[in-house]
């Protein structure tokens, strides 16, 4: 990631060498510590009155530092019970910046950023959630991924990591009857009105088990007749302690935990996640194994592109799409298996590379996709762009502006269907992308529709891409010759004990990653996706924070159906293309 010198002599500048103290890391990205009073007076400053400024808040987690192990030597920050970070991102500089705030207490409170940026709503809540952390002025402080009924913070040190350690599950009557009082909405909770002059409001819930979420979503919606008057999505059905479980993992057996939060998306999650142990082992990937891996990567980009094109062309109400674009999807999971022997969820990219070399035939696989496909997206254009019905049910419906889905948060598709050409993978390249020639498909009008173009034109794009490997795939290695990611090789392990020892604490326990951390981000299937790892030199992570796509893009789902039908509704859910595995984790 590029570095940004000037913002923390700018920030000195602005307000004083004592306030501001910078932290070096090994991600190379620029890191700043901040005085709790000073937090909101920084931060409105870097998102609008600094040259070049930051205009997207990317992410807001935090950190329980009570039990992690630190050596004095090493450049660590101020002791601290918690520590609360900032992500935000610079077009302009083509840059991120983070911040960090030093917390003490056992619940500290922070100043709410809310009135600053839209999207730092559920950031905060699901901070306030999983760590107890309270954010003085939120206009709405609650849970947001766990029930109102569950006791304790999960991301706190103290909590269970295991279902085995809080003991076995019993559902009293008792406790039935308070979990479902919990689920019964209540309007003026919301601060939502009930009736308006002399007409009374519906409220209606869309899910949890609605076909038209797609998954375990409930939105209640506020009704004035057909119209949307609000809205008001209940995440947290699909949580699963995504995060928590990598504290409990090596570094090693988390990579299939990943395969599973954007269940469409396959190996790139586990690109994601992998960049950024490789820059905290300063582990170099050779060659061949990026090119391999930007392959997989874009045939699971296409598989999950059609997912989508058919279940949204279903949603507005076609039902013969769907069953060819599964059908075709079912063409890219035969090369997926023949290379990695799994299909949906392949468990097959590895610290330093892959797990084995392409296959023997792996070329007549791939040419023969990358001939078949390009007549199928004519035909599907034919079938579903060009269809009267779903332009009419598209063009027009749930539009946002670009400066609307930078406020809100929304990266990939989204925001180039708004007119603005970023894309990972040509700003900040990653994994030898910036070797590919290939176009960043963009639209203008930011509705419905022009999301779908971007997505459509996407496929042809990742086509190019695989064309590129499948005639320059490069020789040499597949995976990294590093000792933290490939043992010993085996004859020596018979005639050298210490061989042995390396190669059975290698396998057996994973290996040993260097303290530090690393925040790596890549343009996955739906948008941004980065994994924020914390090392404090053990074979665990210590912290591990995964921001997905689909949770901004969720929040903003109120946003952009006010006015609207409910079935304008499914058009914008269909067309925002989210994995409720990605907003809940």
């Amino acid at each position: 990631m590029k570095t940004t010198p000037q913002t923390t002599e700018l920030l000195k500048l602005k307000f004083g060498e004592s306030t501001i103290t910078e932290q070096s890391t090994r991600d190379g990205m620029t890191t700043v510590w901040l005085p709790l009073d000073r937090l909101r007076e920084v931060l409105a400053y870097l998102k609008a009155g600094i040259e070049h400024p930051y205009p997207l808040l990317f992410d807001i987690t935090a950190i329980d530092e009570r039990t992690r192990q630190r050596n004095p030597l090493q450049n660590h920050h101020p002791t601290s019970d918690f520590t609360l970070v900032y992500h935000l991102l610079s077009f302009d500089r083509n840059a991120f910046l983070r911040l960090k705030v030093a917390l003490n207490g056992e619940f500290p409170t922070v100043p709410s950023i809310t009135k600053l940026w839209s999207n730092a709503n559920w950031y905060e809540r699901e901070v306030f959630d999983m760590f107890g952390i309270r954010f003085d002025g939120h206009p709405f402080l609650r849970r947001l991924l766990m029930p109102e009924t569950w006791q304790g913070n999960p991301l706190r040190k103290e909590h269970p990591a295991r279902a085995t350690e809080m003991g076995p599950f019993r559902l009293f009557d008792e406790k039935q009857d308070r979990e479902q009082a919990a689920l019964q909405f209540k309007p003026e909770e919301w601060g939502l009105l009930t009736q308006h002059d002399d007409a009374d409001f519906m409220f209606l819930n869309i899910g949890p088990q609605h076909p038209g979420t797609h998954g375990v979503l409930r939105i209640i919606l506020q009704l004035d007749g057909e119209d949307i008057v609000d809205a008001v999505p209940d995440i947290g059905f699909h949580h699963r302690g995504a995060e928590k479980m990598a504290e409990r993992q090596s570094w090693h057996t988390y990579i299939p935990y990943t395969d599973r939060i954007d269940y469409l998306g396959g190996v790139n999650n586990n690109l994601a996640y992998l960049l950024s142990v490789e820059k905290l082992a300063g582990i170099e990937v050779p060659e061949r194994a990026q090119v391999i891996r930007v392959m997989m990567c874009e045939l699971f980009r296409i598989a999950s592109h059609l997912v989508w094109y058919g279940t949204f062309a279903q949603d507005l109400g076609q039902l013969s799409p769907v069953f060819y674009m599964f059908s075709d999807r079912e063409k890219i999971f035969d090369i997926v298996e023949a290379v990695c022997g799994g299909r949906m969820h392949p468990n097959w990219f590895r610290i330093g590379g892959v797990a084995q070399d392409l296959p023997n035939g792996w070329e007549t696989l791939v040419r023969s996709f990358v001939d078949y496909f390009p007549k199928r997206l004519r035909e599907y254009d034919a079938m579903v762009m060009r269809n009267s019905i779903f332009k009419a049910r598209t063009v027009g419906i749930g539009i946002f502006t670009k400066e609307e889905a930078i406020e809100w948060g929304v990266t990939g598709p989204g925001l180039r269907a708004c007119g603005m050409d970023w894309d990972f993978r040509k700003k900040q390249p990653y994994s030898g992308y910036d070797k590919f020639d290939f176009e960043i498909p963009v639209a203008h009008n930011g509705d419905c529709y022009d999301r779908a173009v971007v997505r459509v034109e996407e496929m042809r794009q990742s086509l190019r891409i695989i064309e590129q490997c499948l005639k320059h795939m490069p020789e040499g290695r597949y995976k990294a010759d590093h000792p933290l990611t490939t043992p010993p090789v085996k004859q020596r392990t018979m005639k050298d004990i210490e061989t042995l020892i390396t190669h059975f604490l290698g396998v057996s326990w994973g290996p040993v990653i260097p303290a530090g951390e690393a925040m790596s981000c890549i343009e996955a299937t739906k948008g941004a996706n980065s994994y924020y790892a914390i090392s404090d030199g053990n074979t665990s992570p210590y912290r591990l924070r995964v921001r997905t796509p689909s949770f901004p893009h969720m929040q903003m789902i109120p946003y952009i159906s006010k006015g609207y039908t409910v079935a304008d509704l499914l058009s914008i859910l269909g067309a925002m293309d989210y994995v409720l595995a990605d907003i809940d984790r």
